[in-house]
């Protein structure tokens, strides 16, 4: 059930059986020659909607523009400061306390979006304790893919040219939620077939080492029919972790 496609009344009901809400957050950068700009957000999404429907959990609206500032060298990225988006996710979380909601699950598609988002709880619960005077509010950040089941199938199909960004596992589900894209992109040629590897910095110094934007990863490998099992996958194990979230003492 999307939160936006509810309405005031049908969240006031809800709210008398549960107090728990799922939140997508990706972002909208680059994914190397052939994975979608917004990649992150997409995976994010899918999976989230998919839980809510296992768990009868409301689902709300995805942040779809993370912390991407490295991406920056790419056609086509946006990003949010750190700062920016830390007061996001305070905001959107204080909205939705002030009505109730007091369990706030973050289904992540973005490893940038951590840290900000760490810091971004720590935002919150000192401003409930501070200057709210309240306690009992939770957040959790959960990133779709890390999970033993994801990992498995990530292992098996795609081993070493996993990789760490611009990766077959994420570029898999957009495929699968997106063939009709996934047919105008799939088959680009990709040189080298392995991305190098190596650190993160500034967006300049990105491109430079990583010339089409991936990092240590053959998305060649990609295809639907994976993206379907680890949608499958994510959903099962997300879903567990979900329940076991809003039981939590």
């Amino acid at each position: 059930m999307r939160l936006h496609l509810c309405t005031w009344k049908e969240v006031e009901a809800y709210l008398t059986e549960q107090s728990g809400i799922i939140i997508p957050i990706g972002s909208t950068e680059q994914h190397g020659p052939n994975g979608l700009v917004g990649t992150d957000a997409l995976c994010a999404e899918a999976v989230a909607l998919r839980v809510g429907d296992k768990t009868d959990a409301l689902v709300g609206p995805t942040l779809s523009i993370g912390m991407a500032q490295h991406h920056l060298g790419f056609a086509g990225s946006v990003t949010l400061r750190p700062t920016t988006l830390i007061a996001v996710i305070c905001d959107v979380v204080n909205s939705l306390a002030c009505h109730g909601f007091d369990r706030f699950f973050f289904i992540n598609g973005h490893g940038g979006n951590v840290a900000t988002a760490s810091a971004a709880f720590s935002e919150i619960y000192g401003q409930a304790a501070l200057v709210d005077g309240r306690s009992g509010l939770r957040c959790r950040l959960e990133n779709w893919w890390q999970n033993e089941a994801v990992m498995k199938i990530s292992r098996k199909r795609f081993a070493e040219s996993e990789g760490s960004h611009a990766t077959p596992f994420e570029v898999s589900l957009t495929y699968h939620l997106y063939p009709e894209d996934a047919a105008r992109i799939f088959g680009t040629e990709l040189s080298p077939k392995v991305a190098p590897k190596g650190p993160i910095y500034d967006a300049a110094d990105y491109r430079r080492r990583f010339a089409d934007g991936r990092i240590g990863s053959d998305p060649g490998l990609a295809s639907g029919e994976a993206g379907e099992q680890l949608l499958a996958a994510a959903t099962k194990a997300i879903s567990a972790r979900y329940l076991e979230f809003l039981a939590e003492d």
